[in-house]
């Protein structure tokens, strides 16, 4: 059987076109799964049932949205340039990233996803890269723009990520002002962008818990990103943890 795939959402607040809330993600996540031969469920932002959730599936994405809220990892106060956010949308996917890595449920962490990762396990972010690496890249165009920009990152030799893409150097999309400062045990980093940005950290002795900053589900055309979805899949054909 095909292993199911939740896939974290956003909360959409009510608009006049729509006075309702709704929860939403982009469609890319799903196809990526569905062509990685899983079936993708999506999770609404719903806390009390953290571990219902994963009882139900057998791999866990975190997808990309908004900032997650300062306090969760600093005492210095949020910076002005943080948007988006969701304290319901925090406390569910903090609690998925610690249980799913309790219970070594193979995981897929992007973008936010990757930076809900690290807080839950301990680490802290940077609130708004420009301010804390005047010389970066840039990471997040102003106004948001598709497709993203692209720079490269180098990938740990030895890693599980290099093993995965079967590269040390990939090109890769780029929509994020925050990044990672540091991570905790059992996290480890194993890529950078070329202005010391943390692009991607892994527990490397999972059965498959990797956080890539960058958006693999957007360059699904290309067959190295595509395969971070083929092994959640394949982790995830193994049974429910």
């Amino acid at each position: 059987m095909r292993p199911v795939i939740g896939i974290t959402t956003s909360t959409l607040k009510p608009k006049p076109e729509f006075p309702l809330t709704q929860v939403a993600t982009t469609r890319a996540y799903s196809e990526a799964v569905m062509r990685a031969g899983g079936i993708p469920l999506l999770i609404p932002p719903l806390p009390e049932i953290a571990e219902m959730y994963l009882d139900a599936i057998d791999g866990l994405i975190l997808s990309g949205g908004g900032d997650i809220a300062p306090w969760r990892y600093t005492t210095e106060p949020p910076h002005p340039q943080v948007y988006g956010l969701d304290e319901t949308r925090d406390a569910l996917e903090v609690a998925l990233a610690q249980a799913a890595v309790a219970r070594d449920m193979p995981l897929l962490a992007i973008c936010r996803g990757m930076q809900v990762l690290a807080v839950a396990l301990g680490g802290t972010l940077i609130q708004h890269i420009p301010d804390a690496i005047p010389s970066a890249l840039e990471h997040r165009p102003e106004p948001l723009r598709v497709p993203l920009p692209r720079h490269e990152v180098q990938i740990a030799e030895g890693s599980r990520l290099a093993a995965v893409l079967e590269t040390q150097r990939l090109s890769v999309n780029s929509g994020h002002h925050q990044a990672v400062r540091t991570v905790a045990e059992p996290l480890q980093v194993v890529a950078h962008a070329p202005d010391g940005v943390v692009e991607a950290i892994e527990v490397r002795k999972a059965r498959f818990v990797v956080g890539v900053q960058w958006h693999p589900e957007l360059l699904g055309d290309e067959a190295v990103h595509q395969r971070l979805f083929k092994q959640l899949v394949q982790a995830a054909r193994g049974g429910r943890a």
